[in-house]
């Protein structure tokens, strides 16, 4: 039987205070987007939000569960083993706090994660997270950032489903 990849998820996490992301626990050592392996008997959806809670301790609703941001499959993305990842973006209310693979979680205000990326991209677990956050931030471009002391939450997700085409 021939080898296959492993299948991940991973979730870029929004909240209040800026973009979610964790300083690994275990190599590859870095900066990195919360995900993990897929699970049997769970969607990726399902595997996505469950990663955001054992590696951040957020409760993450998905903005648009059916339409991924991205898929990564690059046989050398991951220095383990040729792993497959689909990507979502979602929403968390609260503090994340360091759980599983994560030694810490880290929260970047737009132009944070901006520097970080265009001078610091060596600090990434992997490469193409740093593909991936730079890609996030100029599509993000394209739709209001949320100011929640003038933009409800409940605007931003109408928003959020008029640019992403569907209900969330």
């Amino acid at each position: 039987m021939r080898p296959c990849p492993k299948l991940a998820t991973d979730i870029i996490i929004e909240n209040e205070r800026g973009i979610v992301l964790i300083d690994r626990l275990n190599p590859p050592y870095g900066i990195a987007i919360c995900g993990g392996y897929a699970e049997v008997g769970i969607t990726l959806e399902e595997n996505a939000i469950k990663e955001a809670m054992e590696e951040t301790g957020l409760e993450v609703m998905l903005y648009n569960p059916e339409k991924p941001f991205c898929v990564k499959s690059d046989p050398k993305r991951d220095p383990r083993e040729h792993i497959v990842s689909t990507v979502y973006i979602g929403w968390a209310d609260g503090t994340p706090e360091a759980g599983s693979d994560a030694k810490k979680t880290l929260v970047f205000s737009n132009l944070e994660l901006s520097d970080l990326l265009e001078n610091h991209p060596e600090r990434f677990a992997f490469p193409d997270h740093h593909d991936i956050l730079s890609m996030y931030l100029k599509a993000r471009n394209k739709i209001p950032v949320p100011d929640f002391g003038f933009l409800g939450i409940d605007d931003y997700i109408d928003t959020c489903k008029w640019y992403y085409g569907s209900k969330i």
